[in-house]
C-alpha cells in the first residue's frame, strides 16, 4: 500500500477448466457454438450483464495480507463464475445427461430433480433419456432400465425426504458404468456425492475420453457435514444444523427432567465437527461440545467427567454433544486393533454416544457410589437424513443444478459448480476431490462455542510440574479474553477483538 492508500493486487492464477473442445479437437467433431436461447426467450430478456464473458473470474480467496500484495508476492487463484454464457456447444436435441448419486443426505435429492427441470426450462432442452442411479456400480446405468427424469416426474421431490434416485456405498465397477454411458449415448453426466464420488467422476471422464467419448461430467458436491473443501458449504448442512437442534432440545427438557440429568447428543460428523458446532452455537443450551478436530479425555482431573459433575453440582443438568467422528482412538476395539471399512474405503467408526454413555455411567457408580445419575441418549442420524431440505437448502439445490447445466451446455466439462465467497464459481474436479473443510479450532466460530459453554480448550490430564511463567500469563490472558468476550465486550467491538 502506497503513501495516498492505494494498494496493487498480486496477480491472478487461473484455475482453467477442460472443455468438450480441447478433447475433440478441430474437424468436423469440433462443437460449434449455439446461441443461447435465454437470450431470445419471449418472456425474459436478459440485460447485457446477464451472460459471463470470457474473462469474468471469481476469486477463490478473499482475505490476504495486504503488505505481501504491495510487496508483489504470491497470486491469486480464481476459477471460471458459475453463470449463463452467451454460446453453448451441446444441441438441445442431443443432450442426454445422467444424474446418479450417492450417500444420503436431507430431502429427496432436490438438486438432480431442479437439473432435470432447468435443462428443460432455461435452456430449451429437454432430456430424452436421462437416467438417475445409485453408484453401487452405477450399473443400473449399465445393465438396468434408467429412470427417465422428465419435468413432470420431478416436480415435487424438493418437497419430500430421502432420496429418489438412490443412495449407495461402494460397488465402484468403472468398466460397466462406462459401458453404459456408451450404449445409451449419454454426452452428459452428473454425479451427486461427496469427496469419494468425486474421485470415481474423475476416473469415469478419463475412461470415456480414452474411449473417444464425448462426454461433460460435472460433479454435484453433497455431504450434509460440510467437510468439502473451497465452496462456502455443502448441501443438506442448514436443514441438518436445523433438526439437530430439535434434538438437543429433547436432551435438554430430559436432563432438567431428572436429577443429576446429563442429555447426551450424537450428531452426524465423521471428519468435521460442523454440525455439532453450529448447533450448539445456534441452541445455546449445551455444556460441553466434543468434535473430531479436538481431543479429550475421560477421567482424571481436567478430565470430561471432571467437568460435568462440576456443571451437574452447579447446575443439577448437563447436554453433551458430540460428533461422531469425535474420540474414536478412546474407544477399544475388539478385532485385534484393525480398524474395519465400509463399502467406500471410509473407517467404520464405532458409536462414541453410547460408548460415553457406558463410561460415564461406570465413571459415576466408581466415583460417586450412592449417587443418583440419569443419561438420556439420542441419537437423530436418520431422522435428520429423512427430513425434507429447508427452505435455504431446497434454494441452493436449485442454483446449484442450474450452475451445473449452465456448465455443461457451453461444453466445460471436469468441473464442480458450488459458491466461493458468496458467487458460483467451477472447480476442477480433482481439487474438490481433494479438499477438506474441517473445523478450525483457531477460529473466531470455535471460541464463541467455548464462551457460550464455558469448556476448557481440550480435556486433559493436569499438568505435574509448572509450566515457565510465560505460558502460565498466556493461558491465563487467553481465559480472561474469552470470559471477556462473554461478559463484557461491547457487540459493536466483536469484530475488532478478534482481528486483534
Amino acid at each position: 500500500m502506497d503513501s495516498s492508500g492505494e494498494m496493487r493486487l498480486p496477480s491472478f492464477t487461473l484455475h482453467r477448466l477442460p472443455t468438450l473442445a480441447d478433447h475433440l479437437g478441430g474437424g468436423d467433431r469440433r462443437a460449434a457454438a449455439i446461441p443461447n436461447p435465454i437470450a431470445g426467450h419471449p418472456l425474459y430478456h436478459p440485460s447485457p450483464s446477464f451472460f459471463i464473458s470470457a474473462t469474468d473470474v471469481v476469486l477463490r480467496d478473499i482475505l490476504f495480507d495486504a503488505s505481501s500484495a504491495s510487496a508483489g508476492g504470491g497470486t491469486l487463484p480464481t476459477t471460471a463464475p458459475g453463470l449463463p454464457a452467451r454460446s453453448r456447444s451441446t444441441r438441445p436435441a442431443c443432450a442426454r445427461p445422467s444424474s446418479p448419486a450417492a450417500g444420503s443426505a436431507p430431502a429427496r435429492t432436490p438438486s438432480s430433480g431442479s437439473s432435470s427441470s432447468g435443462s428443460g426450462s432455461s435452456t430449451a432442452c429437454a432430456p430424452s433419456s436421462a437416467s438417475a442411479t445409485g453408484t453401487a456400480g452405477s450399473t443400473s446405468t449399465a445393465s438396468e432400465e434408467p429412470l427417465p427424469l422428465e419435468p413432470a416426474m420431478v416436480r415435487h421431490w424438493h418437497k419430500a425426504g430421502g432420496t429418489a434416485i438412490g443412495a449407495s456405498r461402494g460397488g465402484f465397477d468403472l468398466a460397466r458404468i462406462v459401458d453404459g454411458i456408451e450404449r445409451r449415448g449419454f454426452n452428459q453426466v452428473y454425479a451427486v456425492g461427496c469427496d469419494g464420488t468425486m474421485r470415481g467422476l474423475v476416473e469415469i471422464l478419463r475412461e470415456a475420453w480414452r474411449r473417444g467419448l464425448a462426454v461433460a461430467v460435472a460433479g454435484v458436491p453433497k455431504t450434509v457435514d460440510n467437510d468439502v473443501g473451497i465452496i462456502d458449504r455443502s448441501f443438506g448442512f442448514h436443514t441438518a444444523v436445523e433438526e439437530a437442534q430439535r434434538a438437543i432440545a429433547a436432551a435438554h427438557v430430559e436432563a432438567e427432567s431428572a436429577a443429576n440429568g446429563v442429555g447426551l447428543v450424537k450428531l452426524m460428523g465423521r471428519s468435521a465437527g460442523h454440525i455439532a458446532l453450529h448447533a450448539t452455537l445456534s441452541r445455546r443450551d449445551v455444556d460441553c461440545c466434543l468434535i473430531p478436530e479436538e481431543d479429550f479425555y475421560l477421567r482424571g482431573p481436567g478430565g470430561l467427567f471432571e467437568f460435568l459433575h462440576r456443571r451437574l453440582k452447579r447446575n443439577g443438568h448437563a447436554v453433551v454433544v458430540v460428533a461422531e467422528g469425535a474420540g474414536q482412538r478412546l474407544i477399544p476395539r475388539h478385532t485385534g486393533g484393525e480398524q474395519r471399512r465400509d463399502g467406500s474405503g471410509n473407517p467404520a467408526f464405532l458409536d462414541v454416544g453410547a460408548w460415553l454413555k457406558a463410561e460415564l455411567r461406570a465413571w459415576w457408580a466408581e466415583e460417586h457410589a450412592g449417587e443418583l445419575l440419569t443419561v438420556k441418549y439420542i441419537d437423530p442420524t436418520y431422522m435428520i437424513r429423512a427430513v425434507p431440505a429447508n427452505a435455504a437448502d431446497s434454494l441452493y439445490c436449485t442454483l446449484l443444478a442450474h450452475s451445473a447445466i449452465h456448465g455443461a451446455m457451453p461444453g466445460y466439462t471436469w468441473f464442480v459448480p458450488g459458491p466461493i465467497n458468496g458467487n458460483y464459481g467451477y472447480i476442477p474436479v480433482e481439487e474438490e476431490a481433494e479438499a477438506r473443510n474441517p473445523v478450525d479450532t483457531r477460529d473466531h466460530k470455535w471460541a464463541w462455542v467455548r464462551s457460550v459453554t464455558n469448556q476448557p480448550t481440550s480435556f486433559r490430564a493436569r499438568r505435574t510440574r509448572p509450566l515457565p511463567a510465560s505460558t502460565r500469563l498466556y493461558e491465563f490472558a487467553t481465559w480472561i479474553q474469552i470470559k471477556s468476550f462473554k461478559f463484557q465486550v461491547p457487540t459493536t467491538c466483536l469484530s475488532s477483538y478478534y482481528c486483534l
